[in-house]
C-alpha cells in the first residue's frame, strides 16, 4: 500500500511503481484529495480506518510519504497482524516540542482563522507555495490551482488531527519500520526520520542521496529501493 502525503495524490507514485512491477502495489487517493475529494475530510484515525479496510485482512506492508507515513505507522500500531512492516518517508511529528511552527503545515494552519471555505482554500495555497515555491505555483494552470485550493478542508482537517495528539507511539510499534529521508531535505524532516528510526525497536534509517521531501517523484528508482527494503523486512 502506497500512501501519499498532504495535498498530494496517488499519481505521484506512478514512476516509482514502474520499478516495482513484480510486486502487487496499491496506490489510491486518500479521502479528501483528487478522485476521493468528494468523500470528505476525516481525521488521521479516519484515514487509518480506510487503510486497514483496504487491506481487507490480507497481510502486507504500508509505505507512506510525509503524512501518509504517519497514517501507515498508526495503522501498524493498531493492526500489526495486517500491516507487517512500514516505510515512512519523512513522516512529520507536529506534536513534539522541537517541530518548527513555520513548517509547511504550520504555514497552512496560520491561515486557519475561521470556518469559511475561503480560509481553507487560502490554507491549501499557503501549503502548496511552501512546498513547491511561489514560481511553480504561479505557473500552474488556473483549473489546477482551483482544484488544489478546493482541497483545503481536507488539509486542515488532517493537520488539526495530527496536532491534537500523537497518532502513534514509536516505542509501541512491534513491526519493522524503515524511516526514510533525503540528504537535501529540511533539517526537521531529516531529524524526524532519524528520531523514528532511533525510537522504534526494530527501526532503521534509509537515506536517499541528493533527494529532498519530494524524493518519491524526483528519485523514483531510489524510492522504489526504499519500498523494496520494507518488503524484504516483512518476509
Amino acid at each position: 500500500m502506497l500512501l501519499h502525503g498532504a495535498m498530494d495524490r496517488n499519481t505521484a507514485f506512478a514512476r516509482c511503481t514502474r520499478h516495482l512491477h513484480d510486486l502487487h502495489t496499491v496506490r489510491f487517493d486518500r479521502r479528501g484529495y483528487a478522485k476521493s475529494a468528494s468523500l470528505g475530510a476525516p481525521t488521521i484515525a479516519g484515514h487509518v480506518d480506510d487503510l486497514i479496510g483496504l487491506f481487507d485482512d490480507r497481510p502486507g506492508v504500508a509505505v507512506g510519504h510525509s503524512l501518509g507515513g504517519v497514517i501507515a505507522l498508526a495503522a501498524a500500531q493498531r493492526r500489526p497482524d495486517i500491516v507487517r512492516a512500514v516505510g515512512a518517508f519523512e513522516a512529520p511529528m507536529p506534536w513534539v516540542e522541537w517541530w518548527p511552527t513555520k513548517s509547511a503545515g504550520g504555514e497552512a494552519m496560520s491561515a486557519d482563522t475561521g470556518t469559511t471555505t475561503e480560509n481553507a482554500r487560502d490554507a491549501a495555497e499557503r501549503f502548496m507555495r511552501r512546498m513547491i515555491g511561489d514560481e511553480r505555483w504561479e505557473a500552474l494552470p488556473v483549473q489546477v490551482k482551483r482544484d488544489r485550493r478546493a482541497e483545503g478542508p481536507a488539509l486542515l482537517a488532517e493537520l488539526r488531527s495530527a496536532r491534537s495528539e500523537p497518532a502513534y507511539d514509536p516505542t509501541l510499534l512491534t513491526v519493522p519500520v524503515v524511516a526514510g529521508c533525503g540528504t537535501r531535505s529540511r533539517e526537521h524532516h531529516q531529524w524526524a526520520a532519524q528520531e523514528l528510526a532511533r525510537l522504534v525497536g526494530s527501526g532503521e534509517l534509509f537515506v536517499i542521496e541528493g533527494a529532498d521531501h519530494s524524493a518519491h517523484v524526483s528519485h523514483h528508482a531510489d524510492f522504489a529501493a526504499f519500498v523494496r527494503r520494507v518488503v524484504a523486512l516483512a518476509q
